[in-house]
Protein backbone atom coordinates (compact mmCIF):
# COMPACT_ATOMS: atom_id res chain seq x y z
CA UNK A 1 0.00 0.00 0.00
CA UNK A 2 2.63 2.43 1.03
CA UNK A 3 4.44 1.42 -2.30
CA UNK A 4 8.28 0.02 0.04
CA UNK A 5 8.87 -3.01 1.77
CA UNK A 6 7.81 -4.41 4.98
CA UNK A 7 11.56 -4.06 6.57
CA UNK A 8 11.37 -0.35 5.00
CA UNK A 9 8.03 0.46 7.66
CA UNK A 10 10.26 -1.75 10.10
CA UNK A 11 13.05 1.18 9.61
CA UNK A 12 10.49 4.07 9.85
CA UNK A 13 9.14 3.03 12.95
CA UNK A 14 12.74 2.42 14.31
CA UNK A 15 13.19 5.36 12.90
CA UNK A 16 10.47 7.42 14.74
CA UNK A 17 9.03 8.17 11.36
CA UNK A 18 5.67 5.97 12.15
CA UNK A 19 4.80 5.68 15.30
CA UNK A 20 3.80 1.91 16.82
CA UNK A 21 2.06 -0.03 19.29
CA UNK A 22 2.03 -3.74 20.03
CA UNK A 23 -0.89 -5.90 19.73
CA UNK A 24 -2.73 -8.55 21.40
CA UNK A 25 0.18 -11.07 20.11
CA UNK A 26 2.77 -8.95 20.70
CA UNK A 27 3.20 -7.39 16.57
CA UNK A 28 4.02 -4.03 16.25
CA UNK A 29 0.87 -1.88 14.61
CA UNK A 30 0.69 1.54 12.78
CA UNK A 31 -2.19 3.64 13.13
CA UNK A 32 -4.22 4.09 10.23
CA UNK A 33 -3.91 7.74 10.56
CA UNK A 34 0.02 7.78 10.70
CA UNK A 35 -0.50 5.54 6.91
CA UNK A 36 -2.39 8.39 5.63
CA UNK A 37 -0.42 11.45 6.66
CA UNK A 38 2.81 9.37 5.31
CA UNK A 39 0.72 8.57 1.92
CA UNK A 40 -0.41 12.32 1.98
CA UNK A 41 3.24 13.71 2.71
CA UNK A 42 4.50 11.35 -0.11
CA UNK A 43 1.62 12.84 -2.66
CA UNK A 44 2.45 16.31 -2.10
CA UNK A 45 6.27 15.50 -2.06
CA UNK A 46 5.93 13.37 -5.80
CA UNK A 47 6.25 15.66 -8.84
CA UNK A 48 4.88 13.10 -11.18
CA UNK A 49 1.40 13.03 -9.01
CA UNK A 50 0.16 15.66 -12.21
CA UNK A 51 -1.18 19.01 -11.77
CA UNK A 52 -4.64 19.93 -10.70
CA UNK A 53 -6.32 23.28 -10.40
CA UNK A 54 -7.98 22.29 -7.45
CA UNK A 55 -5.00 23.42 -4.33
CA UNK A 56 -6.60 20.96 -1.75
CA UNK A 57 -6.11 17.27 -1.97
CA UNK A 58 -6.12 14.61 0.72
CA UNK A 59 -4.85 11.22 0.46
CA UNK A 60 -5.44 8.50 2.66
CA UNK A 61 -7.12 4.92 3.01
CA UNK A 62 -10.96 4.26 2.80
CA UNK A 63 -12.17 3.30 5.76
CA UNK A 64 -16.27 3.22 4.27
CA UNK A 65 -18.15 2.43 1.36
CA UNK A 66 -21.92 2.54 1.72
CA UNK A 67 -23.65 1.91 -1.73
CA UNK A 68 -26.78 1.47 -3.20
CA UNK A 69 -27.74 1.15 -6.99
CA UNK A 70 -27.09 4.94 -7.77
CA UNK A 71 -25.06 6.79 -4.95
CA UNK A 72 -22.21 5.85 -2.29
CA UNK A 73 -21.29 7.69 0.57
CA UNK A 74 -17.11 6.88 0.60
CA UNK A 75 -14.98 7.79 3.97
CA UNK A 76 -11.50 8.41 4.09
CA UNK A 77 -9.11 8.78 6.42
CA UNK A 78 -6.73 11.28 5.54
CA UNK A 79 -4.13 11.78 8.48
CA UNK A 80 -6.02 13.20 11.09
CA UNK A 81 -8.70 14.41 8.86
CA UNK A 82 -11.84 12.14 8.09
CA UNK A 83 -13.14 13.22 4.21
CA UNK A 84 -17.09 11.99 3.28
CA UNK A 85 -17.66 11.88 -0.11
CA UNK A 86 -21.08 11.38 -2.20
CA UNK A 87 -20.05 10.20 -5.47
CA UNK A 88 -21.64 7.65 -8.16
CA UNK A 89 -21.17 3.93 -7.25
CA UNK A 90 -20.83 3.46 -10.92
CA UNK A 91 -17.86 6.06 -10.12
CA UNK A 92 -16.85 3.57 -6.85
CA UNK A 93 -17.03 0.29 -9.23
CA UNK A 94 -14.96 1.96 -11.60
CA UNK A 95 -12.32 3.36 -9.45
CA UNK A 96 -11.92 0.10 -7.22
CA UNK A 97 -12.86 1.60 -4.28
CA UNK A 98 -13.19 -0.77 -1.37
CA UNK A 99 -11.76 -0.31 2.71
CA UNK A 100 -8.23 -0.78 2.70
CA UNK A 101 -7.98 0.91 -0.59
CA UNK A 102 -6.03 4.54 -1.41
CA UNK A 103 -7.22 7.17 -2.48
CA UNK A 104 -7.29 11.14 -2.83
CA UNK A 105 -10.09 13.89 -2.30
CA UNK A 106 -9.64 16.70 -4.96
CA UNK A 107 -11.47 19.75 -2.65
CA UNK A 108 -12.38 22.82 -5.30
CA UNK A 109 -15.63 24.70 -4.14
CA UNK A 110 -16.52 28.30 -4.45
CA UNK A 111 -17.77 28.50 -1.12
CA UNK A 112 -16.83 27.62 2.15
CA UNK A 113 -18.69 28.31 4.72
CA UNK A 114 -17.82 28.73 8.50
CA UNK A 115 -19.11 27.86 11.60
CA UNK A 116 -18.85 28.68 15.21
CA UNK A 117 -19.83 26.33 17.94
CA UNK A 118 -24.15 26.52 19.27
CA UNK A 119 -23.93 29.14 21.84
CA UNK A 120 -21.36 31.50 20.73
CA UNK A 121 -22.00 34.63 19.05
Amino acid sequence: MLGVSDDTVRRWVDGGRLASTLDGSGRKVVPGADLADELAADAAADPDSGHRSARNHFTGLVTGVVSDAVMSQVTLQCGPFRVVSLISTEAVRELGLEVGSVASAVVKATNVHVETPRGRS
